[in-house]
């Protein structure tokens, strides 16, 4: 039976204080909230810096027994080494904490700059360094360099498979040659909705599909409007039964069908509009998960449906964390 699970990108911002967070919520209780409102969330702030160990553990324990984290693999591998010379930088991610969040880890996302043009040899040898088992991750983890001393997680509580996804931001990669390296290697092409910037491939090549939707009109801004959150839904129904959408473009279908797990993460209307229009989601494809009593709601179902029909108001809200945060990778 296939897991679907659609989330957030991230959950610490400013602007949802208020507005998805309950006024007066304390911001250590923020991912708590969240992670009982969605079944799984994006950790991003790897892609910036190594985390520690400590901050690894501590999420895994303040999140249900039940959810699952994407981790996204830090930029120095993807932006600044360019997927070249990154032995030591792959073993001192790993052994920066990702393995304390134990069986909460879900998939690595590998998001490539859009400068980054399709290299096959490149990729291949990049993909042929992935660990694809938590033992496999622990083993080079124990491979870092010296910046890491002190500072590390080098064991895992079981041997569990370990999942990668690619998001590619340049037009070369639109080719069935990529999609068939990556199935060669099993690692899943993410089916990235960028508003039309960067390609927007709808391929399955592995036993999950990971899908980021940054926005549909406009870059990180706009929402999702029923009619989008419905064609949305569909496209997961049929990768979840083993199937591909007919309703974009695929570069080579699969050979055979088989039931996929599908994780979805917004990232869109600079971050605020993202946990409405996944709960909206949730709700359609009925894996939303149970109205936890406990939790404070506050505003929280008042707030949802006005920002259902307010997305300028919503998006107003938002804007000075796009200013904070400058250029978005």
């Amino acid at each position: 039976m296939s897991d679907v699970r659609t989330g957030i990108s991230g959950w610490r911002y400013p602007p949802w204080r208020g507005v998805f967070y309950p006024p007066g919520l304390p911001q250590r209780k923020e991912l708590e909230y969240a992670s009982r409102r969605l079944r799984t969330i994006e950790i991003n702030g790897s892609f910036y810096s190594l985390q520690r160990p400590e901050s690894y553990a501590r999420w895994a324990a303040e999140t249900p027994a039940d959810f699952v984290f994407a981790v996204k693999g830090p930029r120095f591998v993807t932006h600044m080494k360019k997927l070249a010379g990154v032995e030591a930088p792959l073993a001192n991610f790993f052994a920066s904490g990702v393995l304390a969040l134990g069986p909460k880890l879900g998939p690595v996302l590998w998001q490539l700059p859009p400068s980054l043009g399709y290299n096959p040899e490149r990729l291949a040898g990049f993909f042929a360094q992935l660990p694809r088992s938590t033992g496999a991750a622990a083993e080079l983890a124990a491979r870092h360099d010296e910046r890491m001393d002190g500072r590390t997680l080098l064991t895992t509580t079981a041997d569990r498979p370990l999942r990668h996804a690619l998001e590619v931001r340049h037009g070369s990669f639109a080719t069935a040659g990529f999609v068939e390296l990556l199935r060669a290697h099993d690692v899943a092409l993410v089916v990235a909705d960028t508003a039309g910037k960067w390609p927007a491939l709808l391929d399955v090549t592995s036993d999950h599909v990971y899908v980021r939707l940054h926005g549909e009109q406009e870059l990180y801004v706009s929402g999702y409007d029923p009619p989008a959150l419905d064609r949305w839904a569909a496209r997961i129904r049929t990768w979840a039964a083993g199937g591909t959408p007919t309703d974009g473009t695929v570069l080579a279908p699969p050979a055979s069908r088989q039931p996929r797990d599908v994780v979805v993460y917004f990232d869109n209307d600079v971050k605020v509009r993202a946990p409405f229009d996944a709960i909206a989601l949730a709700e359609r494809l009925g894996v939303a998960p149970p109205d936890d009593p406990d939790l404070p709601v506050g505003r929280h179902r008042e707030v949802a449906e006005q920002a259902r029909t307010d997305w300028p108001g919503i998006a107003r809200t938002g804007r000075g964390e796009a200013q904070a945060r400058g250029r978005r990778p």
